[in-house]
Parts: C-alpha cells; structure tokens; sequence
C-alpha cells in the first residue's frame, strides 16, 4: 500500500464518538456536566456492566467479519483475515474496564478506535497482508481485583494463572476473578498464553492521563517506553484504646504512625525524582472514640528506571520500621507527644519493571503521525516516556510493540471529568489506523516473523 493509498483510510471521527458514548451506558459514572456524555464511568472489570461491553465488542467484530476467542482469562482476541493467515495477526490492544470512579477515554478509545480500524478497513475492502486484530484486555485496571495488567501479564507468562484466578475483589467483596469470568460467560477454554494466542506485534491508543500534550501544545504522543513500578501493602499494628481515657504518651496509634509513614514516602520519592502514592487506606476498629490500632494502606512506588524503585522499596523497609518504633525521621515527631512503639510490615504485591518499546513499531507510529498531521507536524509530535502502566508493558515482553498517545484536558484521569476532544480522540484513531496498516507492508516487504520470545531491545 503506497502513502497515496493511506489518503483513501480515513477514520469516520462521528462514527468513532458514538461508539465510544454507546458503551458508556454500560457503567455510567458520576454526572460532572449538562450534556449527556458528561459523566465519568464506573464499569469495574467483570461486573454486570463490564458483561455488557464486552458482548458488545463481540457481536461488533463479528458482524465485521472477525472471529473471536476467549482465553482463560476472558481476554478477547478478535481476528480480521489477511491475504497470508499462517502468520501471527497485528494487533490493536486496549481494555474496557475503567475505574470506580474514572472517565470515558482511558482504555475505552483504544478499543473503540481499533473497532473503528476494522470498520475502515471493512468501507475500503481493504485485504492487509497478514490478519490484523482487536484485543480487549481483562481486568486492566486492578481496581476491583487489585492487580493491574494483570491478564496481559497471565497472556505474557509473567504472572501465574492461578494467582490471578485466585485474586480476591478488594474490601468488602469475596468473589474471585475466576468465579466472576464464570458468572458471566467469559471464562474461556483457550489457554491464556502468548504461544496459544501468538501476537506479531501490539499498538495501543491512550489518553496521556498527564499534562505533558496538552501544557506543550502538541496533538500526538510517540510512546517509547514505560516507567516502572512496585504496589506494596503496609500493615501497622497497635492497639486500640479509649481516645479520652488514654493520654498521647500511651497509645500505640496505628493511624498517626502510618500518618508519617505516608509523608515519609513522599519525601524520599522527591528527593529520588520518582513518585509515591497511597490510594487505598483502610483502619480498625473505626470508631469516633478509639484509637485506631490497624492501620493497612496501599503504596505505589513509581520511576523511569528500575534501580530507583528497587533503592526506594529498600529505604521503605528500612524506614516504616524505625518510623513505627518512634524514630524521629524527618522530624516528623516535631511537636508531637512520643506514644509507645508499634509494629510494621510490608509486601510487595506487584511489580511492573520499566518497558522500552520496539524501535520498528515506534518508527511505524511517527511515520503515522507526520503523514496525518501534515505540514509543520514535527512541531506537532512528541517522544514520550509513559508514567502510567499499560497492557502494552506485558505485550512488549512477547512482541514489538508500542503506543500513541493524544492529550486529556489538564492530565486528568481516574476522575469523571476525564475528557479528550472528539478531533483528538479522532486524530490518534487516525495514526492507530496507519501505523498497523504500515507495520503490515513492513512485514510483507521484510518477510519477517518475530519469534514468540522475550528478545532484547
């Protein structure tokens, strides 16, 4: 296919919006705007709402022509034919799954515009040489069972099936993941594997989820990598006692020590350019008139190079310790009464290492973008290291991979007010578009299959 032909793929921007707005009636979230489509979402991975998305997305790619598969881990693979089928389908890979409290675009617009994909290819009659393909990612997000990514990484190898099966929604819940993939039929027989269901490469679309696009006045992201992570789970142990009874000398309080645990962890991310966040937090015996003593809180831990996670874990398990002991770190105990010493422990629930993309897939994406943005369009692209991880982390581990991203109105994400304009969202479905049809004719000029196998970048 010459750059002529590229002219003729256009993707349908109203088409694409109304996709995107039509799944969100599954899960509506909280209502932050007059008009209709101004609500977050809340369509957490394998409930009732998530149920109704993914039926859509099956009966969508069918109806294009699509055969669809559902692994062990109800991953949904669904496989336009190319001119040459005995060869591993190029794919487009995001999830439907959002936050409880999230928006309409993070992992939404990277499945709708791959469903937009196969519908322009399907209006132009467009024969790729290889199969391409839509994947929608389960359970992406790790809010309802609290591991992110964590399909893609069962796909990958990198995370035991039956750990995931077995991962328990978080409190108050009791349902396992693998319980709920069988109560709404999408437990699948295929084995969740790279070798059962093998990928020649993996582009995803995404929100930025920062601010960098939008405060640099730049329409596309050309994702070259991800940053790693760790998520640990702090638990403090002191002792419940009566709040007006106890004097501040005398209480073992879990919550004030995990209080300074959390500032601490701030401070030493600061000072090592990463990022520490505690989103979960939850106490005992929750009572107005005791002093907590359970304390357990979440900790993510986040930087461009796996060194610095590794060095700020270690500085955590070296610190929590002497924090819950009374230590006066940081002078957190300024102006405080010195109260009895408690006890702490730390595990390590999940660990992202940092990602580097593949160089013929990042070439394919900024190979898009020019040619979509026309003249000046340098000025109009950015290389990007991602802050947030994505299913394009585990898929990277099997096959080329790499990601575009499009701004977000000030960075937000994980919020209702979410929001990416429909020209954006319409102008990275554009650059999806190419860059898979290009990665496409590179395979067929090159005659190259990547081996289903970590490789070195």
């Amino acid at each position: 296919m010459t750059e002529e032909h590229f002219k003729d793929l256009k993707v349908n921007q109203k088409r694409l919006m109304e996709d995107i707005h039509h799944t969100c009636k599954w899960g509506t979230g909280e209502q932050w705007g007059e008009a209709a489509t101004e609500t977050g979402m809340s369509r957490l991975a394998l409930s009732d709402a998530d149920k109704q998305a993914r039926d859509w997305f099956v009966e969508t790619t069918q109806a294009l022509g699509c055969k669809t598969t559902v692994d062990e881990m109800g991953n949904i693979f669904a496989i336009r034919p190319g001119l040459k089928n005995d060869k591993p389908p190029t794919y487009v890979g995001s999830h439907l799954d959002t936050q409880p409290t999230g928006g309409r675009y993070d992992g939404i617009l990277g499945v709708t515009a791959g469903v937009e994909m196969l519908k322009v290819l399907a209006d132009n009659w467009v024969e790729t040489e290889y199969p391409v393909g839509v994947v929608n990612w389960t359970n992406e997000e790790g809010a309802r069972f609290p591991m992110s990514m964590v399909s893609s990484g069962v796909w990958a190898g990198s995370i035991p099936l039956e750990k995931a099966h077995n991962l328990r929604e978080v409190h108050p819940g009791t349902a396992t993941q693998k319980s709920e993939l069988e109560r709404i039929g999408y437990l699948g027989t295929t084995p969740a594997s790279y070798e059962a269901m093998p990928m020649a490469a993996h582009f995803e679309l995404h929100i930025e989820q920062g601010p960098l696009l939008e405060m640099a006045n730049k329409k596309i992201g050309v994702v070259t990598g991800v940053q790693a992570y760790k998520w640990l789970t702090v638990k403090v142990k002191g002792r419940d006692t009566h709040t007006g009874t106890t004097d501040l000398k005398s209480r073992a309080d879990a919550l004030l020590t995990a209080s300074k645990m959390i500032l601490h962890s701030h401070k030493l991310a600061t000072a090592h350019g990463a990022l520490a966040s505690t989103g979960i937090l939850n106490l005992k015996p929750g009572s107005t008139n005791t002093v907590p003593g359970d304390v357990t809180f979440s900790l993510d831990i986040r930087a461009k190079k796996d060194s610095t996670v590794a060095e700020l874990k270690a500085l955590v398990e070296r610190n929590f310790p002497k924090i819950a002991a009374g230590e006066d770190i940081d002078s957190l105990n300024h102006g405080c009464t010195a109260g009895l010493p408690l006890s702490v422990s730390i595990t390590e629930d999940f660990d992202s290492p940092a990602a580097t993309f593949h160089s013929d897939c990042i070439h394919a994406v900024q190979q898009s973008a020019l040619s979509v943005l026309g003249p000046n369009s340098n000025s109009l692209v950015m290389e990007m290291t991602s802050g947030a991880g994505h299913d394009s982390v585990y898929a990277s581990k099997r096959c080329p991979t790499s990601m575009i991203f499009v701004p977000c109105r000030e960075g937000v994400s994980h919020n209702p007010r979410e929001f990416c304009e429909e020209v954006d969202c319409a102008t990275g479905a554009q650059v999806l578009l190419e860059s898979v049809v290009r990665f496409d004719r590179m395979r067929d000029e090159r005659r190259v299959t990547w081996k289903q196998e970590p490789y070195t970048l």
